[in-house]
């Protein structure tokens, strides 16, 4: 087994439900379940917090630790809290069976980088795009280059450069970025920040003379 890919531990879990789904998460555990090649599926219970770190990129591989073997894995879906704010916050995770040389269709982000033109802004419309790639080379992300770009130019899908071996399976017609020009305010737009603005200090000036 390779080492570039990080371990995790697994319990094997026996008790199903919310109510021990809800024990779990209280002892700091996320249920999950392991699944793929044709093999029955399998309920684990891994760490929270170990697993909240290795899952903040996108399509991560895990070495998955069951039973004292190893089991390469991707992470396909993570279900999270959207209630709780500044915590793990994962209820549960999926993860499926990979091996070498085989393909899997993940989504992967879309980076932009560099600057357009002077006075015009970048519009990033797509920031994903699916592909089909090898299991093992997965990238992190896609990065496509703005760097100058005057307005009216943009980027498609079928632009995007993409790993050795990688299917493109979004619209190649699709546009990932496009470079405009920012309208300029209206004179009536001008005209009511002006009336707010003095009617602010107004405001200002009775609350100066009532204190008085």
């Amino acid at each position: 087994m390779s080492t570039e890919y990080d371990k995790l531990e697994t319990e094997t879990r026996e008790s199903f439900g919310k109510g021990a789904a809800r024990k779990l998460r209280a002892a700091g555990k996320v249920p999950g379940v392991l699944y793929g090649h044709g093999t029955e599926a399998q309920h684990l219970t891994v760490d929270a917090h170990a697993l909240y770190l290795l899952v903040r990129r996108s399509n991560a591989i895990i070495d998955l630790q069951i039973d004292g073997k190893s089991q390469l894995a991707l992470v396909k879906d993570v279900q999270r809290n959207p209630v709780l704010q500044g915590k793990p916050a994962i209820e549960h995770v999926d993860l499926v069976i990979v091996k070498k040389g085989e393909k899997v269709i993940v989504d992967v982000p879309v980076h932009i980088e560099g600057e357009s033109a002077p006075g015009t802004i970048v519009n990033h419309e797509w920031t994903h795009l699916s592909v089909e790639v090898e299991a093992l080379h997965i990238p992190d992300s896609l990065t496509v280059s703005v760097e100058g770009l005057e307005e009216g130019a943009h980027i498609l899908a079928g632009d995007v450069e993409l790993p050795k071996g990688a299917t493109l399976l979004t619209d190649a017609d699709a546009l990932v970025a496009g470079i405009v020009t920012p309208a300029a305010p209206s004179l009536d737009e001008d005209e009511e920040a002006a009336e707010g603005e003095t009617a602010e200090a107004a405001d200002e000036q009775r609350e100066a003379a009532a204190a008085e």
